[in-house]
């Protein structure tokens, strides 16, 4: 007898689905007049004034609202380097979630190469279609020098997504953390476990907004300058942040410590090494889909607060919490960049909306459904734009 296995529920609602994502028309087209006012040929005086003054794309055309979602399958997820066509389902996701929660459109770019040359060309020659570029699930260390050199190529705002929307929401998290805790950013020891991207990009945050004691580490222990090679971007991180060459194991790192940042593995952090750290230790276990320690496990030890990547645990350090707002700020501004100023005042609307009144060891970021989690993102983002002077674009 056959044995016919049941489709999960994921796959049947992909296959009712059939994308996540649609092409919706704005204008008009019912008769001919409609017609000849959007294709030819009205359409031909528009292109005349984009020829004579390219900005002019961002009045008459989508472009000032679109976003490429842009990756090459290399670091999907957890599913790690699993191709572009396979990675298609999670951009549509994304590009879903911009349009969701940030009201802006987004198109999924999967590129069939893992040379970092050819990414950044291919992206290159593709800006004239979009207002930003949102760079995902690009392994590293390749999506340091494609985000790197999109940002000195183009002229629109260039951001991975992993890294930096990352870093944003932890640093959110991490304010209102030591909000509760009465201690100060830039006196307690943090340690980050996962040297990758996200890992890389919140130690240069936390530094940014003041944070001078940070440990990180990999699979093989604390990041020293004399363990790393030369010119990587572990031998940066080494240098930025282990100014003391502390060694050791990551159960090293951990002894009174204030802060533990995972990026990482399962299961990597024990019991015995939460209680190890400092009075009230904060602990952002953030691998998925199982965190480098349970919560249940490490608030049994004494954790004082606990936060994952987990949205059945409280305080969820969910990037949906920051991108959208960001490339909203960044496009009404018709900014030219995405700058840390900008990621920084964005942590500090996100952990803004989480009052006194309801601020707690279990509430200390806001709720990912919160509807005005982009708006207060974009506003502070668009902000620092203009003071900088990057915005194109000012408020009305």
């Amino acid at each position: 007898m056959e044995i016919i296995e049941e489709e999960s529920l994921p796959i049947a609602m992909h296959k009712e689905w059939r994308g996540k994502i649609e092409t919706a028309v704005r204008a008009p087209l019912e008769n001919s007049y409609d017609l000849a006012l959007a294709y030819t040929p009205g359409v031909a005086e528009p292109c005349i004034e984009i020829k004579a003054d390219e900005r002019k794309s961002f009045e008459l055309t989508r472009r000032w609202n679109t976003v490429a979602v842009v990756t090459n399958g290399t670091a999907v997820l957890g599913l790690g380097d699993i191709g572009p066509a396979a990675g298609l389902p999670v951009m549509e996701g994304k590009a879903a979630l911009f349009k969701a929660f940030g009201g802006v459109d987004a198109v999924p770019i999967c590129i069939n190469s893992k040379d970092p040359k050819t990414v950044i060309e291919t992206v290159a020659l593709l800006e004239s279609n979009f207002g930003g570029i949102n760079l995902e699930d690009i392994a590293a260390p390749a999506c340091f020098e494609i985000e790197s050199e999109l940002k000195k190529r183009l002229s629109i705002p260039v951001m991975h997504d992993d890294q930096h929307g990352t870093a944003t929401v932890v640093l959110a998290a991490l304010k209102n953390a030591l909000k509760l805790a009465n201690k100060k950013i830039g006196r307690v020891s943090i340690v980050i476990n996962g040297c990758g991207a996200a890992g890389s990009a919140i130690a240069k945050l936390l530094i940014k907004a003041g944070a001078k004691k940070i440990l990180m580490c990999d699979r093989i222990g604390i990041l020293t300058e004399a363990g790393t090679e030369e010119g990587t971007a572990k031998r940066e991180l080494a240098l930025i942040t282990n100014t003391k060459n502390v060694k050791g194991k990551l159960q090293n790192a951990l002894k009174k410590a204030d802060v533990f940042i995972g990026v990482s593995a399962a299961n990597v952090v024990k019991a015995e090494d939460v209680a190890a750290m400092n009075d009230k230790p904060i602990i952002f276990a953030m691998a998925n889909p199982i965190p480098e320690i349970l919560p249940e496990v490490a608030q049994k030890a004494g954790a004082f607060i606990m936060g994952t990547g987990r949205s059945d645990y409280p305080n969820q350090i969910n990037n949906v919490l920051a991108f959208p707002g960001i490339f909203r700020g960044a496009l009404d501004a018709e900014a030219e960049d995405i700058t840390d100023d900008m990621l920084v005042a964005a942590a500090d609307a996100i952990a803004g909306l989480v009052g006194d009144d309801e601020l707690s060891p279990e509430k200390i970021v806001p709720d990912a459904f919160d509807p005005r989690v982009a708006e207060t993102v974009a506003k502070a983002v668009r902000a620092v734009a203009e003071k900088s002077g990057i915005a194109r674009k000012k408020a009305d």
